[in-house]
């Protein structure tokens, strides 16, 4: 007898807990009152429409922010709609989208990569070379890039996976490797292609006149919020398949997995590529965000600030890794701009050293997010209801 993928009892549900067995009405689990009756098929569409209301509403809401000329004092320079504060803003969905793209390794099939930032690097310069180079506009460019940031994922994932013969760490150290070479190649500048440290700046020539100029930032954001989306709704449906059912048990268990009939290789590859290819295409926005392409971008340090920031969120969770994404990278700029302000340098040298350092105090405010909610921002609001029904019984 052989289980379906879609069966409860292959893997784990997409919550990432065991799911609890059937239990039905008077007639049993098959009966009118039970979850396979027609009770139980009405209340399904009610849940899939609330559970759509969180994500449209945020989205909406997103939407509108060019609109409002809403000044918030420390948080931004301008009003919300003024050129750099929508910048600062596409930045962080940038950088969400990809920290939830990345989560699909890390949080939902446990597969530790040192080497995402090779793929985001190959977006964004990818995209700059096919406009400079071979005279493409921004989007065939993109959809270049893409395809062969793609297919490096296949090839080097293949490779990269053999590298669990050894243990998660034998994995990490090779996309560590292939990550090492694309960066010290983009430093190298060979040809001078990629500007060396310096990096490339935007080829504005085969942008849409729409997305150039600081009167057009309102449409470079909304190009952002649209990745978001693009990235949210992928990460959230695969993850809802009975596919991110078998991500998650080869988490939890890889040799169940392989027990129960599916190849975890394949899975795993799988995976990879499509988080590859969704850093590929966040990197090509980030090219067009930031005007430009940077050697920091193909770093191994750019990897390791994407898990910081799912680790933050809360990794293998819904909302964790985007609000981790947005939060960090909101914090590591505005605190930049505060580093460098005549407040701080006005301040005695005790408190002016450690507030002219952002990383000092990123790093703290890591460590103190970290010990009080050990699970990420995520996992405080299942915290408090958790309590909240422990003090009612």
């Amino acid at each position: 007898m052989t289980t379906s993928p879609a069966s409860p009892a292959a893997a784990p549900s997409s919550s990432g807990e065991r799911p609890a067995p059937a239990t039905g009405g008077p007639t049993g689990p098959a009966g009118p009152t039970g979850p396979a009756g027609p009770a139980g098929s009405a209340a399904r569409p009610a849940r899939r429409w609330r559970g759509l209301l969180a994500p449209a509403a945020v989205l909406a809401a997103l939407a509108l922010l060019p609109y409002s000329a809403l000044e918030i004092p420390v948080l931004l320079d301008g009003p919300v709609n003024s050129p750099g504060s929508l910048q600062l803003l596409a930045l962080c969905l940038v950088f969400g989208g990809l920290a939830l793209g990345y989560d699909l390794m890390f949080g939902r099939t446990g597969l530790l990569s040192f080497g995402h930032a090779l793929y985001v690097a190959g977006g964004a310069y990818g995209t700059q070379l096919a406009m400079t180079e071979l005279g493409l506009g921004l989007f065939p460019a993109i959809g270049l890039a893409l395809a062969g940031g793609t297919a490096a994922a296949v090839l080097l994932g293949a490779v990269s996976l053999r590298g669990l013969a050894l243990g998660g760490i034998g994995f990490a150290m090779v996309t560590l490797a292939f990550a090492q070479a694309g960066s010290i190649w983009v430093q190298r500048n060979p040809g001078g292609l990629t500007g060396g440290e310096e990096g490339l700046p935007l080829h504005t020539d085969g942008v849409p006149a729409a997305l150039v100029g600081v009167e057009n930032t309102a449409n470079v954001y909304w190009l952002a919020l649209a990745y978001l989306a693009l990235t949210a709704a992928v990460v959230w449906t695969a993850v809802a398949r009975p596919v991110g059912r078998v991500w998650q048990g080869i988490r939890d268990n890889e040799q169940r997995v392989s027990v129960l009939g599916y190849d975890p290789f394949r899975h795993k590859l799988g995976v990879f590529v499509l988080a590859s290819a969704l850093g590929v295409l966040g990197g090509a926005l980030h090219l067009l965000v930031t005007a430009g392409a940077t050697p920091r971008s193909s770093t191994p340090e750019f990897t390791l600030t994407l898990l910081v920031m799912v680790v933050l969120g809360g990794s293998g969770t819904r909302w964790g890794p985007l609000i981790g994404g947005v939060l960090f990278t909101f914090l590591d700029q505005r605190l930049a701009v505060l580093a460098s302000s005549d407040l701080v340098h006005g301040l005695p040298g005790a408190l002016r050293a450690p507030l002219s350092e952002p990383m000092v105090i990123l790093g703290t405010l890591f460590v103190i997010a970290v010990y009080a909610a050990p699970g990420g921002i995520a996992s405080i609001r299942r915290s408090l209801t958790w309590r909240k029904g422990e003090e009612t019984r």
